[in-house]
């Protein structure tokens, strides 16, 4: 628990409100007791607010107070309240284990850092070196000549595969799977396939975040880069060779094809797709459902081909009038059939 005394100097908010109050964790408006934090982000909400237990609610200072209530105000409640929410984060382990379990298998050439979690029935092969400080969940495989960075957080059932090298910070969620092989084959005369061989590997920098189920394949002969502080949602399919910028945000279900680049701070809308071999500048905007099937520069995009969000617009203003006109005219041609009929 946290006075709102200690939380307001934690947070750089204004407290108004019983400095003496004890906070123990957050919780919506709806649902926060009178122990918890909550906060208002949106006025549509203010009515939650007026009813909210919250023992305590961050506001910014526009928002209108009510009497006998506990606030932290500051410019950015979002914030704030993001803040709380890290304090509280951090008393909570990921796990009740604490070291190596004695079930984890690891390749006697193997090097451990100090501090390291390895939760049961992890396989940790040959020449793979883990850095200080960093935690791997239960059913984690990791390949031969893998090496992982230091506070780093790979959770249960990720499979790592040879060569990867996963940087410091970085966190993968469950179901991951980096370094599988490329989506790479000859069209044989006979119809049939053969495999291409993918000897390259993936490099995942600094302060990434890997979503849940989501593959990465390494390269045909290099690398296929996650540039420092880019974060990548749930179902994402990322090809090899490809190369993502830095703090480049992707969403859920998107698929990039082989040997794409993409540019630092884009933004990646749902189950967008990109295919093979194009460029996106950095700060590109892509919106859900994008098809990007040529080179993009700075600038807001949607639709499939992705084209100029404001010519998207237009486009689609002038097709719903157009409908709406065609409407009318279809109603005038029945009623001139009608009295043509009653001649």
């Amino acid at each position: 628990m946290i006075t709102l005394k200690k939380l307001a100097s934690l947070t750089s908010s204004k407290l108004i409100g019983d400095a003496n109050f004890k906070i123990s964790g957050v919780n919506s408006l709806d649902e926060a007791s009178n122990s918890e934090a909550s906060f208002l982000a949106n006025t549509r909400y203010f009515d939650s607010m007026l009813k909210s237990k919250a023992g305590v609610i961050c506001v910014d200072k526009d928002t209108k107070l009510e009497q006998n209530k506990n606030y932290l105000v500051s410019d950015d409640a979002s914030k704030t309240f993001q803040e709380i929410i890290i304090f509280f984060s951090k008393e909570d382990k990921l796990s009740g284990f604490e070291a190596i379990h004695k079930s984890a298998v690891i390749h006697k050439s193997a090097k451990i850092g100090k501090d390291v979690v390895i939760l049961p029935n992890s396989v940790i092969d040959e020449r793979v070196d883990i850095a200080d400080g960093t935690f791997i969940g239960s059913g984690v495989y990791i390949g031969p000549n893998s090496s992982i960075g230091k506070e780093t957080i790979i959770h249960s059932n990720v499979t790592i595969r040879k060569f990867s090298i996963i940087k410091d910070r970085v966190i993968i969620q469950s179901g991951a799977i980096i370094g599988s092989c490329g989506f790479g084959y000859l069209h044989q005369k006979d119809g049939s396939f053969k495999k291409l061989e993918q000897v390259g590997n993936v490099i995942i920098e600094d302060d990434v975040e890997i979503g849940a189920n989501s593959c990465i394949d390494r390269a045909r002969f290099k690398s296929t880069i996650i540039k420092k502080g880019t974060k990548i949602d749930n179902l994402v399919q990322i090809a090899h060779n490809v190369e993502i910028g830095k703090n480049t945000a992707i969403a859920a279900q998107t698929g990039i094809a082989g040997s794409s680049k993409i540019g630092d701070f884009v933004i990646m809308g749902g189950q967008v797709g990109v295919t093979g071999h194009v460029e996106i500048a950095s700060f590109v905007q892509l919106a859900t459902r994008s098809g990007v099937s040529k080179n993009l520069k700075k600038g807001k995009f949607r639709g499939s081909p992705a084209i100029d969000l404001n010519d998207y617009n237009r486009q689609f203003i002038t097709y719903k009038n157009l409908s709406k006109t065609l409407k009318k005219l279809e109603d005038k041609l029945s009623t001139l059939e009608e009295k043509t009929k009653n001649l």
